[in-house]
């Protein structure tokens, strides 16, 4: 049975595909209270109506394992991708100790991912906008 991990360590939440077809891609580490859980995954929550705050919620759960194990945290991740609904504006993940919301982030056309990695500071992130933008144009 199925069960939420204990804390949520890290989160991104990113629009992939194209124009014609955006998807909606989440990562998430975790950490479990033990070692050995499998099948660890983000379960989206299912909505009738779109939420009023236009932010999608995920479990972040996984099954414990059978056995015995050791009562120390161990880290654990999973990923999500699905159509991106019109509405959404970010990504809520929970665990059973705490939940970390964030802004999904939607790439410029003319952003370069063979740039410099030395040049990481030239981009910064624009909440108002809601996407990478270069710190030299603004």
């Amino acid at each position: 049975m199925s069960e939420l991990v204990r804390e949520i360590v890290e989160v991104a939440a990113m629009v992939g595909g194209d124009a014609d077809d955006p998807l909606l891609i989440v990562e998430a580490d975790g950490l479990a209270p033990t070692a050995g859980w499998t099948h660890v995954r983000l379960e989206p929550h299912v909505y009738i109506t779109p939420p009023d705050d236009g932010v999608q919620d995920f479990d972040l759960v996984g099954d414990r394992p059978a056995g015995s194990a050791a009562d120390a945290l161990a880290p654990v991740e999973a990923g999500w991708e699905g159509p991106l609904a019109d509405w959404l504006i970010g990504v809520r993940i929970h665990a059973a100790d705490n939940m970390v919301e964030e802004e999904v982030i939607e790439f410029d056309d003319d952003f370069d991912d063979e740039d410099d990695a030395d040049d990481d500071d030239d981009y910064a992130r624009d909440p108002a906008e809601g996407h990478v933008r270069d710190n030299e144009d603004a």
